[in-house]
Order: structure tokens, then C-alpha cells, then sequence
């Protein structure tokens, strides 16, 4: 899988430290809120567990599974509820954790969704940033990193399912994507 990576952006110690370094401004921002960080699966799972093993805070885990992909390179413009939330978040002070913010279409929706079963706040943290991809104005608050216009992978991100294991993120090469 090395070879269809094109140049690698982020190691895994840069990662875990930034991951370490939002950690702790949330630790600051939730203390006492008992927050829920919410996972959207699969990208998230690596980030989250960085996340969560440095918060010395009360919080939940909770995971959805939303896609507005479905297999490709570029969003669909339709969002899918693919796994929803296995509890209430009425009055409960939520933290989205995202892999990457792009389009930020997905977002923007899930947000919504949270907002009207009466979540008390939502944010979002994420790992990476990817703000000339943005089609819908939103802006995550916690920001890991900021990357330019390419289609990365790895650490959790994928391209049709693959790629997520690797340890770090990466540019994929095109002609790999472009078949």
C-alpha cells in the first residue's frame, strides 16, 4: 500500500501528539459537562481513541454511521443514516469527532439533526481540516490540521475501504483512484 501513496503528510507521533494537545483544550472546555464524543464511523475510530485516552473528564462514547460518499472520491450531495445514536442527547453537551472536514455537507446535516432532538451544543473536533473542499459554510471549532486540496488516506481515512490501517496520513496517488 506504500507505493500508492504519493507523499505522507502526517505521522502517527504527529497525530497522537496533536490528539493529545485537543484533548486537553476540551478537558478544559467540557469540564463538569459530562460530554458525549460522537464518532462518525469508520474514519473517526483511530482519532477518537487518541482523543479519548488523553480526557481526564467524565464522557461517553457514541458512534453513527452517516455517508455522503458512498464509495467514491467526492461527495454525493445525499446524506445516509447508515447506524444512528443508541441513546438521547437531549440536554447533553455533544462533540463530533471527524476524521476530516471537507464539504462539510455531512456535517452541517448531522449538526442539524442533533440540534433538533435537543442536544444542549454541538462541536466538532477533527483531525484534519480541508477547508477549500467546502461547499456549506461551517467551521469545526478544534482543528488537529489543515490540508490543502487532496485526496488523503490512512489513520482511518479511506478510499473505497481501503487504506484505513495505514499508520499515518498520506496523498494517494491518482492514477490509483483515477482507474
Amino acid at each position: 500500500m506504500r507505493n500508492d501513496i504519493k507523499e505522507i503528510l502526517f505521522t502517527t507521533e504527529q497525530i497522537e501528539d496533536k490528539a493529545a494537545q485537543l484533548a486537553k483544550q476540551l478537558e478544559v472546555d467540557y469540564q463538569d459537562k459530562k460530554p458525549i464524543l460522537l464518532g462518525l464511523l469508520k474514519g473517526s475510530i483511530p482519532f477518537i481513541g487518541d482523543l479519548m485516552k488523553h480526557m481526564n473528564i467524565p464522557i461517553q462514547i457514541e458512534f453513527m454511521d452517516v455517508s455522503s460518499y458512498h464509495g467514491g472520491t467526492t461527495s454525493s450531495g445525499q446524506v445516509k443514516i447508515l447506524k444512528d445514536l443508541d441513546i438521547s442527547v437531549e440536554n447533553r453537551h455533544i462533540i463530533i469527532v471527524e476524521d476530516i472536514v471537507d464539504t462539510g455537507f455531512t456535517l452541517t446535516k448531522v449538526i442539524a439533526l442533533l440540534k433538533h432532538r435537543g442536544a444542549a451544543s454541538v462541536e466538532v473536533v477533527t483531525m484534519l481540516d480541508k477547508p477549500e473542499g467546502r461547499i456549506v459554510e461551517m467551521e469545526p471549532k478544534y482543528i488537529g490540521f489543515t490540508i490543502p486540496k487532496a485526496f488523503v488516506v490512512g489513520y482511518g481515512l479511506d478510499y473505497d475501504e481501503y487504506y484505513r490501517n495505514l499508520p499515518y496520513v498520506g496523498i494517494l496517488k491518482e492514477e490509483v483512484y483515477m482507474k
